[in-house]
């Protein structure tokens, strides 16, 4: 391929990862990782409400990585509560896999920046034999990728398996029991699945300016080989 095409390949490639940067640095910082809505329960059995008597009984609850907020319903009207993870939710959260999902975006984030600068270096500078090259790029690609993955994993099953949202709707509820009514992922979660989409996609276009993939041996050097062997 020529030089100006693998140039405009690395440098498509260098802003798709420093925008996924970009979008995991602001989807961190916001509560738009899970919105759903909460029952609360004691208050509907205690009238027995039915049909659209229990919409009264229905908040609404939408949190992140760091801070939230809740609406409790309990037939009176609604009472918007915001809460953080740290320090208040500290000890009724699966602590470890929450920080892991923290530390994880961070690193996605530096890799994600590490990778737009190598794609621009080898774009417009002299790439080296190394982590300056295609080595490097796929490796740095690949981290990101593997990041993105492991976040999902985490907080969907944060979510889903530990009954995150059901903990913080009882959070310092001492007579009402509230339970998830419906829950769904928001934008922010989904960005991490755009991020790592782009760095497959990063990965594919390595590929497509015609370096081969890391620890392939070429066809010349095996046929090579083969015929040093048979002569000896």
């Amino acid at each position: 391929m020529p030089a100006q095409q693998k140039k405009i390949i690395f440098c498509i490639a260098g802003v798709l990862s420093f925008a996924c940067a970009l979008g995991m640095a602001a989807a961190i910082g916001t509560q738009l990782w899970v919105k759903g809505t909460i029952l609360c329960k004691t208050g509907a059995l205690l009238v027995n409400a039915t049909g659209q008597e229990l919409e009264k009984f229905i908040g609404k609850i939408q949190y992140g990585l760091f801070y939230g907020e809740r609406v409790r319903q309990c037939g009176l009207g609604g009472r918007p509560f915001q809460f953080s993870f740290f320090p208040d939710l500290l000890k009724i959260i699966p602590a470890s896999i929450h920080v892991s999902v923290i530390l994880f975006c961070t690193v996605l984030i530096i890799f994600a920046l590490v990778g737009a600068g190598f794609f621009m270096f080898n774009a417009f500078g002299s790439p080296y034999e190394t982590l300056h090259g295609p080595v490097g790029l796929y490796l740095w690609s690949f981290i990101t990728c593997c990041c993105g993955c492991l976040i999902m994993i985490l907080f969907s099953s944060e979510v889903r398996i530990h009954h995150l949202s059901e903990k913080i709707a009882n959070f310092k509820e001492g007579n009402f029991t509230f339970k998830t009514h419906s829950e769904q992922f928001a934008n922010s979660f989904w960005i991490v699945l755009v991020c790592s989409l782009v760095q497959f996609l990063n990965t594919l276009l390595i590929r497509f300016a015609g370096f081969e993939f890391p620890f392939s041996k070429p066809k010349d050097s095996e046929t090579t080989t083969g015929a040093v062997d048979l002569m000896y």
